[in-house]
């Protein structure tokens, strides 16, 4: 990817991306190496906001088709995600770096409410902000949630974090001769149903020109690299196809 003059970013941190090579929970080494990455952005000079997913703890979804309520199995999603966020949170401010967790659910005990206007003036003081509870509502994803955030605070794109090093033509795990695209357009990823993030995200990246650049985060060094226009990734934007 080539580099763009991006300031403000919102990274979207997958719960799994949390778990190194664990099946289940939190991996404190994987942790800390992520908040180093986030803390050598911030120095560089990116202003950063957080969002981070549960699925390393539990997925409302995966709940609701073995028989949870919906509803229910979405808001045990969601405080995963508060879990995940006083993880980062530890370990970034570790590491000397201010920062402040907002969630959508408020619990006064342990995080700040989500607030639009102070996680602004947080970002303004060189904090860095994690948003955890998703959006507060069941029936949507904390990618949709990343969208969302990244819009509010106008940010100038949104960063995925994951296990691939980009969007594919199919799952690269399953089907060896999948290919990965350099560039692509919102409406490509919603006609084509790539699996990039949930379509109502998609949706609210296009609408508010926020490109979203999926990379590799389990690979040490690479948000740095990607940030700088170097590591290997794929831009969904609003242009014509390149891929």
């Amino acid at each position: 990817m080539p580099q763009r003059n991006f300031k403000r970013i919102l990274l979207k941190l997958s719960g799994e991306a949390l778990m190194g090579d664990q099946q289940f929970g939190i991996d404190t080494e994987t942790v800390t190496r992520v908040a180093e990455e986030v803390k050598l952005a911030r120095e560089a000079g990116f202003e950063l906001c957080l969002v981070v997913g549960g699925g390393n703890i539990f997925r409302g979804l995966a709940a609701a088709d073995q028989g949870f309520d919906r509803a229910s199995a979405d808001y045990m999603g969601m405080l995963a995600t508060v879990m995940n966020a006083l993880a980062v949170q530890n370990a970034l401010e570790q590491q000397g770096v201010d920062t402040r967790v907002q969630s959508a659910i408020p619990m006064a005990s342990v995080c700040e409410p989500y607030i639009r206007r102070r996680a602004m003036r947080h970002m303004e003081r060189e904090r860095i902000v994690i948003f955890a509870a998703g959006t507060g509502n069941p029936f949507f994803t904390t990618d949709t949630a990343a969208a969302l955030r990244a819009a509010e605070m106008q940010c100038d794109a949104l960063f995925k974090g994951t296990s691939v090093d980009g969007v594919y033509t199919a799952d690269p795990k399953q089907d060896r001769t999948a290919k990965r695209y350099d560039s692509l357009s919102f409406d490509r990823v919603l006609s084509d149903n790539l699996k990039v993030m949930d379509a109502s995200a998609v949706a609210v990246c296009r609408d508010n020109d926020i490109p979203i650049v999926v990379f590799n985060i389990r690979e040490r060094g690479n948000l740095a690299r990607v940030l700088a226009g170097e590591g290997v990734s794929t831009i969904v934007e609003n242009q014509k196809d390149q891929g």
